[in-house]
């Protein structure tokens, strides 16, 4: 008999914040393909999604000892790693206003040579998964991290609402409106073949 996934992963908990190492790596195991799905649409880059992996479980072994077994585990990790998405996209916009000041832009030679080996490496359904990952990237706060929380991330729109500090009602809506938007976005993009 396995036991229940949340009851599982809170018994984890409470092991590895004792400094149980062999139990949180297992929780590392069990999480961290859905945490970087949410944090690659969060980000939209793939390799920034796997630091925004890493900096959430650092942030949760240092954190464990607080953890609250009452709450919900997953709902717990999703908040850590929702806030490491934020802290990059801070990091992000301040990085890109630093290069304007200083005319610190990439090279046009730079960038076509990123460009030529994303597109040897792309097959075409990289490509429409790309497509969607910068349209969900580009979608406002407010509407991405419902619909990220639910959607990739596996919670309910009650536990996505808890995280959010809204009401279920409020995450319903954004979800449907960010649906709205991530449709319009890609259907006014051209395809490229």
């Amino acid at each position: 008999m396995t036991t229940e996934p949340t009851e599982e992963d809170r018994r984890l908990a409470i092991a590895a914040g004792a400094g149980d190492r062999r139990a949180f790596e297992q929780l590392v195991g069990r999480h961290k393909v859905a945490l970087y799905r949410l944090a690659r649409r969060y980000v939209g880059d793939a390799d920034e999604a796997y630091d925004i992996v890493q900096e959430t479980f650092v942030a949760v072994w240092l954190a464990l000892r607080r953890f609250d077994p009452r709450q919900s585990f997953i709902g717990w990790l999703r908040t850590i790693a929702l806030n490491k998405c934020r802290d990059h996209g801070r990091r992000r916009a301040v990085r890109r206003r630093v290069l304007r000041l200083f005319a610190l832009e990439p090279t046009a030679a730079a960038q076509s040579a990123a460009t030529d080996s994303e597109r040897e490496r792309d097959a075409r359904s990289e490509c429409r998964l790309q497509r969607l990952d910068q349209a969900v990237a580009q979608l406002p706060r407010l509407y991405k991290e419902p619909l990220l929380l639910t959607i990739v991330g596996g919670l309910t729109q009650q536990e996505a609402a808890q995280v959010l500090r809204i009401t279920t009602k409020a995450v319903e809506m954004r979800i449907r409106r960010a649906r709205r938007k991530l449709i319009q976005t890609l259907s006014d993009e051209p395809q490229s073949e």
